[in-house]
């Protein structure tokens, strides 16, 4: 059995799609399962949507989300380079071994030359439509001899290549995760494989470029699934063995349509923007449209390496949902140290003017502190500074329970007996913290949450919310005391 050797092969034409992703996570779990290779390679034939920039933020993307490029295109000190003998891995860089091989297959009488103007093919699009008919090619450049066409070519005309397709042949081939699939050739266009501006299209540059760099495994969207039976054949022309496919299912928005920009985030960089961490996202993608055999949904990356199964691939499109998203996520957030959560919080605090790296480091010890007492309650980094409001954001009471117990028969005794035992202390600390509730209690002869609900309320401006002791410590005397003050208002 031949090594295993798979490819992502996007185009760059922006950041790289959530969709994207998922199928070079799985593409990486098929070869670190089978100690295969993970090949990058860039399809930039059509020009037209190339956007600069674009490469260098794919690959920033795989590494961020923990994918080892094993060969093709990498980033070395900041700039795109190639690593592997089999490149070049950038479809442009290679228009001469294209040229090379759309030759080969003229000659072996499986492409033909076409002349057919762009008018004349939307006039035949158009009547076909009319009369209810798939629109495809004719056929009309078919019968054009070899000697005629090369007179045309020499005479300035434009043309495209096409694969000349048997008529009436079913084409079958295997496919790991939906068994065998069959076409007929009639159902089938004659392709063109190369544009009359000399670049191949997908086709042919797929087929030429997945043989040479001997990839064993095609794992790619099902929306190239109507396109195999022509690389199969076209396999067959070159008298080349094809590699096994696996076709993945789309991801989904909740309207059971393709994820796309209108209806908001698709791109990684989005997700990263928003505070996900790269193992929860990368361990939600791969629920997308794949099971395991139990029901277990937290999996480590080499968790997955070792569970996935393309078998259990899901011939129907996985929903994306980001509820489910932030609770696999939220998993990975409370396994960060204070000391992860905080550095990788700073940015998100930094912007909304909260604290600065500068003003971290004064006090490390305040700070991280800060990230135990947010910790529980985050699904992804971008709610921190909202997670800080009750320390950074303006006294207001506005939630009714809180008002309730503000009005409450023992908050007075409860606000009284915090007010004095805190002007009769220097600043806080964080052990005196922990034990202000107890002295409380003792002087205002009041327990549970006659005493804590109504303490909350006063302090924060609600019932809910983190660990008391650690408000209490990060608030500080003089800002408790101004707070009570202003509580006294609502009671």
């Amino acid at each position: 059995m031949k090594d295993v050797r798979v490819r992502f092969a996007p185009s760059p034409t922006g950041y790289l799609h959530i969709g994207g992703l998922r199928t070079a996570v799985y593409n990486y779990l098929y070869a670190r399962q089978h100690d295969g290779k993970f090949l990058l390679r860039i399809e930039d034939t059509d020009r037209t949507r190339f956007v600069e920039g674009a490469i260098e933020n794919l690959i920033r993307s795989l590494n961020w989300s923990g994918i080892e490029i094993d060969e093709g295109v990498v980033l070395r000190d900041g700039e795109v380079a190639q690593v592997g003998d089999k490149g070049p891995y950038i479809q442009s860089e290679r228009l001469e071994i294209y040229r090379k091989y759309v030759d080969q297959l003229i000659e072996s009488g499986h492409a033909y030359h076409c002349f057919c103007s762009k008018e004349r093919l939307d006039a035949l699009r158009e009547e076909q439509k009319i009369k209810g008919q798939v629109p495809r090619y004719d056929g009309l450049c078919r019968s054009i001899s070899p000697e005629e066409a090369q007179k045309r070519i020499d005479a300035g005309e434009e043309y495209v290549i096409r694969l000349k397709l048997p008529h009436d042949r079913d084409i079958s081939f295997e496919d790991e995760a939906r068994g065998t699939i069959t076409i007929n050739t009639n159902e089938m266009d004659d392709q063109v494989l190369m544009k009359s501006d000399g670049f191949p299209t997908y086709h042919l540059a797929v087929v030429v470029d997945d043989h040479l760099m001997d990839i064993t495994h095609v794992i790619r969207g099902e929306e190239w699934l109507p396109s195999t039976p022509k690389h199969v054949y076209l396999y067959e022309a070159f008298g080349w063995e094809p590699p096994t496919y696996i076709h993945l299912p789309g991801v989904l928005n909740k309207d059971h349509k393709k994820l796309s920009k209108r209806q908001g985030d698709v791109s990684v960089e989005d997700f990263r923007g928003h505070g996900y961490l790269p193992e929860g996202l990368v361990n939600y993608l791969a629920l997308v449209g794949w099971s395991p055999e139990d029901n277990q949904e937290i999996f480590s990356m080499d968790e997955l390496i070792e569970a996935f199964d393309t078998s259990r691939i899901a011939r129907t499109g996985g929903v994306f949902d980001v509820k489910k998203l932030d609770w696999v996520n939220s998993h990975y957030m409370k396994e960060l140290s204070r000391e992860e959560l905080l550095e990788m919080a700073l940015p998100y605090l930094a912007e909304a003017g909260l604290l600065t790296e500068e003003e971290a480091k004064k006090d490390p010890e305040r700070y991280l502190i800060l990230m135990d007492t947010i910790q529980e309650g985050l699904d992804r980094l971008e709610q921190v500074p909202e997670a800080c409001d009750f320390l950074y954001g303006e006294y207001k009471v506005e939630e009714e329970a809180a008002l309730e117990q503000l009005k409450s028969e023992s908050a007075p005794a409860v606000v009284d007996a915090l007010k004095e035992i805190l002007e009769g202390m220097d600043e806080i600390t964080f052990e005196d913290a922990q034990g202000l509730m107890k002295k409380v209690q003792k002087a205002s002869g009041v327990k549970g949450k006659n005493l804590y609900m109504p303490a909350r309320a006063a302090m924060t401006g609600n019932v809910h919310g983190p660990e008391l002791s650690n408000i209490i410590y990060l608030l500080g005397k003089d800002e408790i005391l101004d707070r009570l003050e202003k509580a006294k208002a609502y009671m």
